[in-house]
């Protein structure tokens, strides 16, 4: 019993991030090193992406009414990231050990 609730605690994460009213809801997330982010479009009309300029401008594909798109991160740090089409719209994801 003992390796499996040490087993459970270890495991992988995902955090949703909603895409609602131009904005990303939360705007920050904190997580650890190996788990995911998952981005949903909640928007009617519109689409949106997910760019990360630092990162030599990695963008998710767009994402389309109820579309979402997934990434893992697997090194700590500061994760800045905007909409592509839409930059005043700004998230950060911070990855720790």
């Amino acid at each position: 019993m003992l390796a499996l609730v040490a087993f459970a605690a270890g495991a992988a994460e995902t955090v949703d991030v909603a895409i609602e009213g131009y904005k990303f809801m939360p705007a920050e997330v904190t997580i650890r090193v190996g788990d995911s982010v998952r981005w949903s479009n909640r928007e009617k009309r519109t689409s949106h992406s997910v760019l990360f300029p630092a990162e030599s401008g990695l963008e998710s594909e767009r994402l389309f009414p109820d579309e979402s798109w997934q990434r893992q991160f697997t090194r700590a740090g500061r994760y800045d990231y905007t909409c592509g089409p839409h930059p005043e719209m700004k998230g950060v994801v911070i990855v720790g050990e």
